[in-house]
Order: structure tokens, then C-alpha cells, then sequence
């Protein structure tokens, strides 16, 4: 067609722009011949090939992404303002495994990381402090600050505390889920030493949070009740300094790339995002998988329209039944709340070229690869399946980034075509979809994977992505949001507030 565009899949009926369009341009070599285009087009954003009536849909990357609302002419830009999404509420749906799905192996791979006392490994030796509320966020950060200026070393990657809101005045699921995630951080391996530091008086006060934690390492992890001591800060680095001498016990060595777990996300996507950054994802989570390790993808809402590919995926009918009751319990999660499960909410991602949540969801799902499904978790669960495994949680960039790293993830893998410079409390990688964003945002952009609409070979690019990650793993380099310091977390909240 053009040097300016791309086809995605021979059934499309719109290609996508690579560059910004104006009214009047012909493109040529199109099937039925030049088409001239109708109205500007911005990069990212589709063109339609062929007239598409009005009620039909408008295919890409080989499926509907929704149907015209009004007659569509060869050279318009198909875009919000002639799409509607298809979605409606929750489906039933049969199971129809596909024959082809990449599955879980061994491998002789390695990476370098931590073993820690219970076989956990670690790409990290961090100390953190894990607070049980929000009331006692800064006395943690004041604590964090003065045990990394007198501890951080060659054997200490840091010491950080991670802010949030709640643990006081929640009630039932709020209140579990906020002690699922703070109690998988206390079990992450990238933490050498953890510091659960509490309150006195919140819902979540310490010896009922233990029951939560459940069994821990008295060496590695250390308590703290604020209201009960004189000087908790003081207190605080003498329990720092036990916790510091304990992580200097670890040393990197060889570990199976089996023991490596990556988190799969994506943020402020734009039309590119489903034919750069997710691709490159996917292929990561094959080669991964395909050598013993784990993937985990998560941002439910962002499954709508696309999940049939990921239950045609699933090992097993038990595992496909749960992946059916992930999407329609999340669409249940909507119309609870008077929401209609309509089309993609984002401003961000329709400036970008994203039309439908239809479209979101065919690229997000990219992320996936082709592997087989192994498991589905629920909220604030951990990853025990090899393989690809599927978590429930929103789209939010900080609630889904946390609760990939409280399930396991050693890194997030987190694809964009807009940028942002939050991460999360596990090395975060961002990969620009377009390479204009990448050169822009050299501080926020790990891997430019705007490479592969430049005419860089996809296979080459997987295999300088899967080194890089390593390398990530084994602590060769670091990630931006670890180099200037961005690391938050965030909760899922559904209920009331006392």
C-alpha cells in the first residue's frame, strides 16, 4: 500500500497510518486501486480501505473491533466519531481449545540472582518497609531515607517504602485485599529484609496482619508498633541495622531461568501499541515460557472482545471455565456500579488511535504470545504455575503494576505509546511503542520497540529484548523508574470508608 502505512492482516478493512495524513493525499497501490484520502489522518490512527456500510464491522488485526455507527467511505479516517463497540454485558461462551499454544519447558538458560533460605529467588537485595496503614507513611519514608544513606552498599540495592492509602477504616474485601497485597510484598524475594512497620490502632494492626502473612523468617522479617515505642525512629534503625547485616549474607549466583516470573502491562497505548510494543511482549513471554519461566498478564477490562483467544488457549476445561468467570465477574464488577461495558475509556488512548475496547483488548492480549494458559488468580494471589497465568485486576496503571509484583513478578514488562514515568516496586521496563516517543522521553523509556515499523527484523529485536531482560534479572542494568526513583504501589478499593 505504502511505505506510510501498514496492514495489519489480509481480512482488515482499515490500514494503519505511520505518519500524519492531510486531506487529499492518494495512496497507492491499494488492492482496488489508489485511494485518496478523504479528511487528515494523525499517525497511529486508521484509514478505512474499502467503503464499510453502515452496521458493519470494521475489522483489525484480523477481528472486529466494532461497527460503523454510519456509513464508512474508502479514505476516511474510522475513528470514534464512526465506531461503536460490539460489547455488551456478560456472554456465554463454549470451549474451543487451539491446537497451536506455546508450552511451558525445560531449559539449561541461567540468569544471576538471589536464593534465598526458603528457595525463593530474588533479582534484587533490597530492604523494605512495608506499612500496615497509610497514617505512617512518612515516618516510613523518614526511615527509608536514613537507612539507605547509612546502609546502601555493594551488597544493598536500597532501602524503600512504599506509600498507600488504606489499612485503616476498610471492611471486608477492601480490608483482605489491601492485606493480600502488603503481605505478598512482605514474601517477594527481591527483598532481602522487610520492615513491617504499624500503627497501633487500624484495622490492620500488626499481630492480626501476621495471620495474613502467615509463616515468615524471624531473621528476615522485622516488626515494628509505632504507638508502643518512645522513639520509632530510632527504634526503627536498630531493627534496619539487623535486617542491613542479614541481606550482606547474599550473594548473586546461577539460577534455572525457570525461577524467573514477569509481569505483562500495558499504559497509555496509541495505535502502534498493538503492532510494536505488545508484539515484542508476546514474543518475550513464548521465548520465556518456552524455557521454563513465567509470565502473568492482568487488566481484565482490557481482555473484553478478545477473550475467546485467551479461553481457545487455556490448558484444560477447568482453566477455561475460569478465565469465563474472570471476564464476565469483572463485567458483573460494571454493571454493579451502573457502568456500561461500552468501549475504551481513556482520552489518552483515543488521541493515541485506540477507537473501541475492542481494539485496546486485540493488542493488549498480544501480550500474551501464544501460550498456553496455565492458571487464572485471583486479586492479590501468587503465581505457582510455569507458564502464561492470568490475574484479575483493573486496567490502572498503579493498582495492575502492584498486583503483578504482589503476585511475583520479579519485573513488569510495561508497553506504551503515550509514556509515563510511574513504576512499580519491582524493576518496571518501559517499551515505547513509536520510536518519536523514545527519543523524547529517554528518562521514562527502557527499549524502543518502534523499531520493528522501521524495518527492524522482529526475531532480532526478541532476542536483543530477551538479553536485555536478563541482564535486568542478573542486575547488569537497571531500570529507569529504579535509577531516578519512581516506585509506587496502589490497591484495588470497591466498598465503603468508615
Amino acid at each position: 500500500m505504502s511505505t506510510s502505512t501498514i496492514a495489519i492482516h489480509e481480512r482488515d478493512n482499515v490500514i494503519i497510518a505511520l505518519r500524519d495524513f492531510e486531506a487529499g493525499e492518494t495512496l497507492t497501490g491499494g488492492q482496488d486501486g489508489d485511494i485518496t484520502l478523504n479528511e487528515a489522518v494523525p499517525a497511529g490512527h486508521k484509514i478505512a480501505i474499502k467503503a464499510i456500510n453502515e452496521n458493519e464491522n470494521v475489522i483489525k488485526f484480523g477481528y472486529p473491533i466494532g461497527h460503523a455507527s454510519v456509513s464508512i467511505q474508502q479514505g476516511d479516517w474510522v475513528h470514534t466519531q464512526n465506531v461503536s463497540t460490539n460489547l455488551s454485558g456478560t456472554l456465554d461462551y463454549q470451549y474451543e481449545p487451539t491446537k497451536d499454544k506455546v508450552i511451558n519447558q525445560n531449559s539449561s538458560l541461567t540468569f544471576n540472582g538471589y536464593v534465598r533460605k526458603n528457595g525463593d529467588v530474588g533479582i534484587r537485595n533490597e530492604i523494605w518497609i512495608i506499612n500496615t496503614v497509610g497514617c505512617i507513611n512518612k515516618t516510613a519514608e523518614i526511615v527509608a531515607k536514613m537507612a539507605n544513606e547509612q546502609y546502601k552498599d555493594e551488597h544493598l540495592d536500597g532501602v524503600f517504602s512504599f506509600s498507600h492509602l488504606f489499612g485503616c477504616s476498610q471492611l471486608g474485601d477492601d480490608l483482605h485485599n489491601t492485606q493480600k497485597i502488603l503481605s505478598n510484598l512482605v514474601h517477594h524475594p527481591n527483598a532481602a529484609g522487610i520492615l513491617v512497620m504499624g500503627l497501633g490502632c487500624e484495622n490492620n494492626y500488626i499481630e492480626e496482619f501476621k495471620k495474613v502473612i502467615g509463616e515468615y523468617d524471624p531473621e528476615r522479617v522485622k516488626f515494628i508498633e509505632v504507638q508502643d515505642t518512645d522513639d520509632e525512629i530510632e527504634e526503627s534503625m536498630k531493627l534496619m541495622e539487623q535486617l542491613a547485616t542479614y541481606a550482606k549474607t547474599f550473594k548473586r549466583e546461577p539460577v534455572p531461568i525457570s525461577k524467573l516470573k514477569v509481569g505483562l502491562k500495558c499504559g497509555g497505548s496509541d495505535g502502534f501499541s498493538g503492532i510494536t510494543g505488545n508484539p515484542l511482549v508476546g514474543a518475550f513471554s513464548d521465548k520465556l515460557i518456552v524455557n521454563g519461566g513465567s509470565t502473568v498478564l492482568t487488566e481484565v477490562p482490557e481482555m473484553f472482545g478478545a477473550e475467546t483467544i485467551l479461553m481457545g488457549r487455556a490448558k484444560d476445561v477447568p482453566t477455561f471455565q475460569k478465565i469465563v468467570d474472570l471476564v464476565n465477574d469483572f463485567k458483573e464488577y460494571f454493571l454493579r456500579h451502573n457502568q456500561n461495558v461500552y468501549e475504551n475509556p481513556s482520552p489518552g488512548n483515543k488521541k493515541g488511535g485506540i477507537t473501541t475496547l475492542e481494539e485496546k483488548s486485540l493488542g493488549n492480549v498480544q501480550k500474551g504470545g501464544f501460550g498456553e494458559v496455565v492458571d487464572v488468580l485471583p486479586y492479590g494471589a501468587r503465581m505457582s504455575s510455569g507458564g502464561l497465568n492470568l490475574l484479575q485486576g483493573p486496567g490502572n496503571d498503579l493498582v495492575s503494576v502492584t498486583a503483578l509484583a504482589a503476585s511475583g513478578a520479579h519485573i513488569v514488562l510495561f508497553t506504551t505509546g503515550r509514556g509515563t514515568p510511574f513504576g512499580g516496586p519491582v524493576p518496571t521496563v518501559k517499551i515505547s511503542t513509536n520510536s518519536a516517543l523514545a527519543a523524547k522521553k529517554k528518562n521514562w523509556i527502557d527499549f524502543n520497540a518502534g523499531a520493528l515499523i522501521e524495518g527492524k527484523d522482529k526475531e532480532e529485536l526478541t532476542e536483543e529484548f530477551f538479553e536485555y531482560i536478563l541482564e535486568v534479572a542478573s542486575g547488569e542494568k537497571r531500570t529507569n523508574n529504579e535509577k531516578f526513583g519512581f516506585r509506587e504501589i496502589s490497591i484495588f478499593k470497591d466498598g465503603v470508608i468508615l
